[in-house]
């Protein structure tokens, strides 16, 4: 991809921006990431940082930090950044030994992170666009989860979408509860006839390697800690229907959870598996490059049978290093006997790509 290249006092005009960078009339007119196509059916898309020191913009499993420059002797620093066809993807600017969201986009990810979309990238419908000062609304309901097989204590979420329903396990909760608005989402999803009312239980993880590493203590716990606990909240709920929703180890987990489990998990939503996993891939320099499936492809060789589980898979379109481990598991958890579905986002190894796959592929995995 060619950059467009900022050589004229209106620098930025194929951007939609007017006058000369830095000055007043600039910065007036100065908004969220535009992009311009480019030669190669991808887009040129430009940054602006407002400051008087040197930043760069940290992008989220995506590309290698981008450094910007400065416009002359003013306080305008900008990038013109290539990208792909279909991209979303989460950014920060890092300036002064320190995280932020984009000022100039409304569109954000937690308080330090925003959210940046190629032109041709898919609306996500239900997601409401959430500002870096925005503060999220959380479920009243919470369970004070002490678990014996875990060890240490837990605040568990607990929120009944459309009145409640199907329990709905979201791996990771806290991210979908502090940086994505899930339960807002949900909430739209179940109002629009998308899907049945659910329960949502959002589970923190305390240490994502050990818990979501083949570990059979975390599904242990969940069937008789947890979920005992979610039916004595008094948040109308249905543990015996139950979709687990897991996104990089939580899909890995999910999958296992599947194997290991399926009288408890026969309903996943699994958007990004890390399906590389073995127990010594992160010893190595690209954990990626291991064998293809990891450990979770041996134990679907070796499975009598899936005919119980049904299971969608979602992968970024532009995670070039995870789709061949994804293409393998999906053909043998579907060559096992299980009901499939594949799709690809559009974006990296990132949540905010995830985001509509989750809601739609819970939806499906309920049937």
């Amino acid at each position: 991809m060619r950059p467009v290249t900022a050589d004229t006092e209106n620098a930025f005009a194929a951007f939609g921006l007017p006058g000369t960078p830095g000055t007043d009339e600039f910065w007036a007119t100065a908004g969220a990431p535009a992009s311009a196509p480019d030669e190669d059916g991808g887009w040129t898309t430009l940054f602006l940082w407002r400051g008087s020191d040197a930043a760069s913009i940290d992008f989220e499993s995506w590309s290698a930090p981008v450094p910007l420059r400065r416009w002359g002797d003013t306080d305008c620093w900008y990038a013109e950044v290539p990208m792909p066809a279909r991209l979303r993807v989460t950014y920060q600017f890092l300036a002064g030994g320190a995280a932020y969201a984009d000022p100039f986009n409304p569109v954000g990810a937690g308080g330090d992170r925003s959210i940046a979309a190629t032109p041709d990238a898919p609306d996500q419908p239900h997601w409401p666009d959430v500002g870096a000062s925005d503060v999220l609304p959380l479920p009243r309901a919470r369970i004070r989860w002490a678990s014996e097989r875990l060890g240490g204590r837990r605040t568990v979420r607990v929120h009944p979408a459309g009145g409640g329903g199907p329990v709905v396990l979201l791996l990771d909760g806290d991210d979908w509860l502090y940086l994505h608005p899930a339960m807002t989402a949900f909430d739209s999803a179940v109002a629009g006839g998308e899907m049945p009312p659910v329960t949502l239980v959002f589970l923190p993880a305390k240490d994502r390697a050990a818990e979501f590493a083949f570990r059979p203590a975390l599904w242990e716990a969940i069937r008789d800690e947890l979920l005992p606990l979610v039916a004595e909240s008094g948040v109308p709920a249905d543990p015996d229907r139950l979709v687990v929703a897991g996104q990089s180890l939580g899909g890995l987990s999910a999958l296992y959870a599947a194997l290991e489990f399926p009288e408890l998990v026969s309903r996943v939503a699994c958007q990004s598996g890390s399906f590389w996993w073995t127990p010594d891939a992160m010893d190595l320099p690209d954990p990626v490059s291991g064998p293809v499936g990891g450990t979770i492809a041996a134990l679907l060789r070796e499975h009598p049978g899936l005919s119980g589980l049904r299971i969608a898979f979602d992968v970024g379109e532009h995670e070039r290093g995870m789709l061949r481990h994804c293409e393998l598991t999906e053909s043998l958890t579907e060559q096992a006997g299980a009901t499939v579905r594949v799709s690809r986002s559009a974006s990296g190894h990132d949540r905010a790509g995830w985001r509509h796959a989750l809601l739609r592929d819970v939806a499906w995995a309920l049937g």
